[in-house]
């Protein structure tokens, strides 16, 4: 198949996102072969309680790696990479799963990633200033594992804290299915546990927030053996989960990634020759990698660390070996779309008429506001709708929970041309979300020049267009889509030996697809919109401010 005479190597990337498992066969040039998705479940049992279940997703693990090897010589896969959501597994000592709810059913183990009940503790977490906190902006999420913990321990002492032996996040729970290592990535414990790659464990942290427990038997609980992304895992993959995933035994596990570092890891060291870049020739370090799905994760890393208030890092060697880390964020995208899209009078009319035309109801979308932009550019439909998109507070960079979304220029008629102008107004708020991010990244010391765009939002093109005309930034899209899955292949491959090193096979294995560059003579509309949008956020804390007074 391939051209040249080297033999062929697969490896096999999985993905474990918010509502499905994807898997895909790579080769050694980062071509996807094959691939395969299967939806997992997700409980709500009360509002922001978020959870799903390990044996759930192990069970879809299975499903979609059997399909993607099918008709292939088993010989030739050479590695296997995970990479999943920063959600939280709890197990007990004999790694069965234990209840994170209420209800008490163990089979609902998981507190997802977008799980916002540890408020109350987070907000305690941060009244300690620890110094800690310096490497996550200055504040802790409470989507991060400490507040959940601390959450599991004040009310779930009996049932789940007691038992608990083992707290894996999702990627780390994977690898350790995969391989009986109990090893941690250092991505995941850097990013979302307090963890650093220099000191390793804080004990006064831990003791400071109520968890003192954790720090016994030298943090057996959570990880006392760390390994760099992409290192190989034990003796590979065990017998038993080599029959469940219809791979070879023994075959090279990777010490894992979170999803949207995967996705960083798979675009961000892609060759940019001849696309007339200001990147090309520039350190990998002006590049922003924006992973954007059901949220958006924005990844710049630094020769050395940069403090950036209210984005998360610097973590160093958390996705690229070698580089510090500023994670920027924006806790509902694709989700925001959506929730807009489907919340409006007129989706029936679109689903219908999309549904004729056999079309996606976005593609749809984009193609009705070209119908009714007339002789102006698109996006100046928006001239009087704005909206602020934090329908789920804000990560980056004001880290405030509190924060509300906001629609301002509402008319009386509910029709699709109103349909249409809020989902554009909707998209381009994300992007002026991400125009916010960079400036702070840039006041703090980082250099960027080029945004490198994957996950299921990047396939529509209006979202990237908007991205690049808001950031009058380029924005370059990955020839393989599935970005997410080509970098946790990139980890398997780097665990083969196949590799030298990360740097080298994500070199070889991303590659540049298209590039969308922003049109420059729409700047002064979008210039004005953002002092619009800025003017949103703080007219909310000024009513916030009046509703608290006397």
């Amino acid at each position: 198949m391939s051209g040249g005479d080297e033999p062929r190597s697969y490896y096999v990337g999985m993905d474990v996102g918010t509502g499905s498992v994807r898997a895909a066969l790579v080769d050694q040039r980062g071509t996807l072969l094959a691939f395969a998705d299967q939806p997992i479940n997700q409980w709500e049992p009360q509002f922001n309680h978020h959870e799903q279940s390990s044996e759930d997703i192990w069970a879809a693990c299975c499903i979609v790696s059997k399909k993607v090897v099918q008709g292939v010589n088993l010989h030739q896969i050479r590695g296997l990479g995970f990479d999943a959501t920063c959600s939280l597994v709890v197990l007990d000592e004999q790694f069965r799963p234990l209840p994170v709810n209420h209800e008490g059913d163990s089979h609902r183990n998981i507190i997802m990633w977008l799980d916002h009940r540890a408020v109350s503790q987070v907000h305690r977490i941060n009244e300690t200033k620890h110094s800690v906190l310096q490497y996550v902006g200055g504040v802790m999420s409470v989507e991060m594992q400490a507040p959940k913990l601390l959450w599991l321990k004040e009310n779930l002492r009996e049932t789940c804290w007691d038992k608990a032996g083992h707290f894996f996040d999702l990627p780390d729970f994977l690898s350790w299915k995969a391989t009986g290592v109990t090893a941690r990535s250092l991505c995941s414990l850097v990013c979302k546990w307090t963890y650093s790659a220099e000191k390793g464990w804080d004990d006064s942290f831990w003791k400071m927030v109520g968890l003192e427990d954790l720090v016994t038997d030298n943090y057996s609980k959570i990880g006392n053996q760390v390994l760099p992304p992409g290192a190989s895992l034990g003796s590979g993959l065990t017998p038993e989960a080599a029959k469940d995933l219809g791979l070879p035994p023994g075959i090279a596990v990777a010490a894992s990634l979170i999803d949207a570092h995967a996705g960083g890891l798979g675009v961000i060291g892609a060759d940019v020759k001849g696309h007339g870049l200001a990147c090309e020739g520039q350190p990998v370090t002006s590049r922003l990698a924006v992973i954007c799905g059901t949220s958006s994760c924005h990844m710049g890393i630094s020769k050395n660390p940069i403090f950036v208030p209210g984005v998360w890092g610097p973590y160093f060697s958390a996705m690229v070996p070698g580089f510090w880390l500023n994670e920027g964020g924006q806790s509902v995208t694709g989700k925001l779309i959506d929730h807009m899209v489907q919340g409006h009078a007129a989706f029936p009319e679109l689903q219908a008429k999309a549904t004729a035309r056999r079309q996606s109801v976005y593609a749809y979308l984009n193609s009705h506001l070209d119908l009714i932009k007339k002789a102006q550019p698109l996006g100046f439909l928006t001239v009087d709708l704005h909206v602020w998109p934090d329908f789920h507070g804000n990560r980056s960079p004001l880290a405030d929970l509190t924060l509300k979304g906001m629609v301002t220029g509402l008319k009386l008629s509910q029709d699709l041309d109103d349909l249409a102008i809020l989902y554009l107004a909707t998209v381009q708020a994300i992007a002026f979300g991400t125009r916010l991010i960079i400036e702070a990244m840039e006041s703090a010391g980082h250099s960027i020049s080029t945004l490198f765009l994957c996950g299921g939002l990047s396939k529509n093109p209006l979202f990237v267009q908007m991205h690049a005309d808001i950031t009058g930034m380029p924005v370059v899209l990955s020839q393989e889509v599935e970005s997410v899955l080509v970098g946790a292949a990139v980890l398997g491959a780097c665990a083969s030996g196949d590799f030298a090193s990360v740097q080298e096979a994500m070199a070889k294995m991303s590659k540049v697809g298209k590039v969308v560059f922003p049109r420059h003579e729409d700047k002064r509309y979008y210039d004005k919109k953002y002092q619009v949008f800025l003017k949103l956020v703080e007219h909310q804390k000024e009513y916030a401010a009046i509703m608290k007074g006397d």
